[in-house]
């Protein structure tokens, strides 16, 4: 059953609206604006303890923790995710060109300083397969892998303390742009990589990743290429010298990828099942430890194995900052990268528990995070998707699991470190490539975002393409482009509609989708779905001339008209008495076209400013430019639905000497109105003369 509502009111202009129920701007701006700085500058014990619990959430939430409820899940998730730390760390150090022992390193530091300053509760950081391929591009680029060092020589711990400072430089650097990025509050920028770029970037990078695992998995000695087309230098390498294939890593590798593959299969098939998934990496990684030392297989079959990791505590040791010059670009994009995945991540599982997330707050904590960790040479870090998704699915509830985490890769440094000594490399490749499932299954969104969005669709492919064929950098930096020129491109052809009124209603919808909508006699209302700015202005003049017909030809046969008018008007005689006739004089300019249009000519254009988000200067002239041209083929202008920006710089550029100010309506509807009033009224200036 239909209800029908009646509403009686005054018609409101913009004036007379903020007259009634408007505030004095100029008190109440400056008044907040005082309390602002005055809020700001006060010091006080409650301040003082709300910015530690803001800037330090973990005094926030760890009062408050519930121990009975939440301190088994924690304590099961962190285990779990400790556990699988090790060998990804180890694994992912081989992508940062770096020694496995410093991936534990970063898999122990950056998630004790996440505990204390971050606010995702499910997040779990540490080492990430993209950000570690980047971070190692940089140092294949600034220190080359020599193909006849000796692995036992001082010059290789030479060599490896080189990598490790470039690497600590670019972990340093990232951090201290994420601190910088803070304070200035800039944590809105990680909205630049949007969704479909995220996932075609970190599904292209995955193939960067398994390909540049296959020479490990191969036993094959080859320099690593970067720069462009470097997947593609890499793969005609291999090919090159797949002869030279060591069987015995072949054959390592098959049965360590048949194995994860499998396994991990299960813990997604029975996910729900298991309390925690089988740590197949862990048990991989031991048993094939075993199995190495147990056979001497470095020596017999020649294999490459992970050698000495030390025990205990790294020493602090100041990065290579001398080579910030040469890092600085590539470190940006490592930076962005890994600061908007990691707050993609934070959001997902915080709209997923029911919780919210600061940015600004994660760049402080990923901030700190490298800073701090790059001393105690480790490579940057991020949150990782793997070791995220698992803390979840075990039950983690707090950042308290970062605890039980860090403890188990802490026995690992202290005690069991040395132990991984015969580890085959071609295991921890095989842990690479298998840890990239999740990237790899993103291709499933494809078929969806055809559905949603064509155009994301089209960014999706593009950023995927060019950072498959060309680079990570390059094509993420090619990606965000062009997702930003769709954007623009879309703002520049927003479409200009005629609006219908529905019948005995004050609802006005596009004609073209609303067939039973009738247009106002006399009156044009034009809506534009999109900011007005240097860059639309012309495409919106084009569009709103169609709509009206305004022709330059038009324009001026009009014109002429209207001086012809003027001109009778000034050469007419007044009514004489011994005439007896009273004559009317025209004085109103609408009672000049009255008598030369018909009634279904244009009269009024009222355009819907609901849609138009901001104008600019050149978009502000633009709109008094088309007011001096409706004027002269006498049209008046009526505008609606300004929001106060809007308003307020179409105010300040003048447009107000170009039409009335009492012609701007807080609705449509208002304005409509106005409009079909003022053609009912009798001419008011209508004047007799007698003599």
């Amino acid at each position: 059953m239909s209800a029908s509502v009646a509403v009686y009111r005054n018609i409101y202009t913009e004036d007379r609206f903020k007259q009634a129920y408007g505030s004095d701007d100029s008190t109440s701006g400056s008044l907040r604006l005082r309390e602002k700085l005055a809020g700001s500058c006060r010091c006080s014990r409650r301040v003082c303890l709300h910015l530690l619990s803001e800037r330090v959430p973990i005094f926030n939430w760890l009062p408050r923790y519930r121990l009975k409820k939440w301190i088994l899940g924690d304590t099961i998730g962190g285990l779990t995710v400790g556990i699988l730390h090790i060998p990804q760390g180890m694994a992912f150090a081989l992508l940062t060109s770096v020694a496995p022992i410093f991936g534990l390193y970063t898999s122990f530091f950056p998630v004790v300083l996440y505990m204390f300053f971050g606010t995702g509760r499910h997040v779990s950081t540490g080492t990430f397969a993209v950000v570690s391929l980047m971070t190692g591009s940089v140092v294949e680029q600034l220190v080359p892998t020599p193909l006849d060092m000796n692995s036992s020589s001082s010059e290789a711990a030479d060599f490896e303390a080189q990598r490790i400072g470039v690497a600590s430089a670019v972990a340093l650097l990232s951090g201290i742009i994420m601190l910088c990025m803070f304070g200035l509050q800039l944590g809105f920028l990680s909205t630049y990589l949007s969704e479909p770029i995220v996932k075609a970037f970190t599904s292209a990078a995955a193939f960067h990743v398994t390909v540049s695992q296959i020479q490990s998995m191969l036993g094959l000695r080859l320099p690593r290429h970067t720069g462009t087309f470097s997947l593609f230098k890499t793969l005609a390498s291999v090919m090159e010298n797949l002869p030279h294939t060591n069987m015995a890593e072949l054959l390592i590798s098959m049965v360590c990828l048949a194995v994860l593959v499998i396994v991990k299969e299960i813990n997604m098939r029975y996910r729900k099942r298991l309390r925690t998934p089988i740590p197949v990496e862990i048990l991989t990684v031991m048993i094939a430890t075993g199995v190495a030392y147990a056979f001497s297989l470095d020596s017999s079959y020649n294999i490459e194995i992970v050698g000495h990791i030390p025990a205990g505590f790294p020493k602090p040791r100041m990065p290579a900052v001398h080579t910030f010059p040469d890092i600085a670009g590539d470190t940006v994009a490592i930076t962005f990268v890994g600061y908007a995945v990691s707050v993609s991540l934070a959001m997902i599982y915080a709209d997923k528990h029911g919780y919210s997330i600061h940015p600004n707050q994660e760049l402080l904590a990923h901030g700190i995070s490298n800073t701090v960790s790059s001393f105690f040479t480790c490579f940057p870090s991020s949150a990782t998707l793997a070791t995220t998704n698992i803390l979840e699915s075990a039950g983690g509830y707090t950042q308290l699991s970062g605890l039980f985490t860090s403890l188990v890769v802490l026995i690992v440094l202290l005690l069991i470190g040395p132990l991984f000594y015969f580890l085959p490399k071609a295991v921890l490749a095989c842990i690479n490539v298998t840890s990239l499932r999740q990237m790899f299954l993103q291709f499933q969104d494809l078929p969806e975002l055809w559905r949603i969005s064509k155009i994301d669709l089209m960014v999706w492919v593009v950023t995927w393409l060019s950072v498959v064929v060309l680079n990570v950098d390059l094509g993420l930096a090619i990606g965000v482009v062009f997702s930003m020129m769709t954007v623009i491109c879309r703002t520049q052809r927003a479409g200009c509609s005629v609006l219908g009124r529905a019948s005995n209603t004050e609802i006005y919808r596009p004609l073209e989708n609303h067939n039973k909508c009738y247009e106002v006699p006399g009156v044009k209302i034009l809506t534009y779905n999109g900011p007005i700015y240097y860059g639309n202005r012309s495409f919106f003049r084009e569009e709103m001339s169609k709509l009206l017909g305004l022709t330059p030809e038009k324009i001026r046969s009009r014109e002429k008209a209207r001086k012809a008018l003027e001109k009778r008007e000034r050469d007419a005689t007044v009514s004489t008495v011994e005439r007896g006739i009273a004559n009317t004089l025209f004085s109103s300019e609408n009672e000049f076209f009255k008598s030369e249009t018909s009634e279904s000519d244009v009269q009024a254009v009222l355009i819907d400013c609901s849609s138009v988000t901001f104008v600019d200067v050149a978009g502000a002239r633009l709109f008094a430019q088309m007011c001096t041209e409706c004027q002269k083929v006498g049209v008046h202008v009526y505008l609606a639905n300004c929001n106060e920006s809007v308003l307020k710089i179409l105010t300040s550029s003048g447009l107000m000497t170009y039409m009335n100010p009492q012609h701007i309506f807080v609705t449509v509807h208002d304005a409509v109105m106005f409009i079909q009033q003022q053609k009912e009224k009798p001419p008011e200036n209508t004047t007799t003369v007698w003599v």
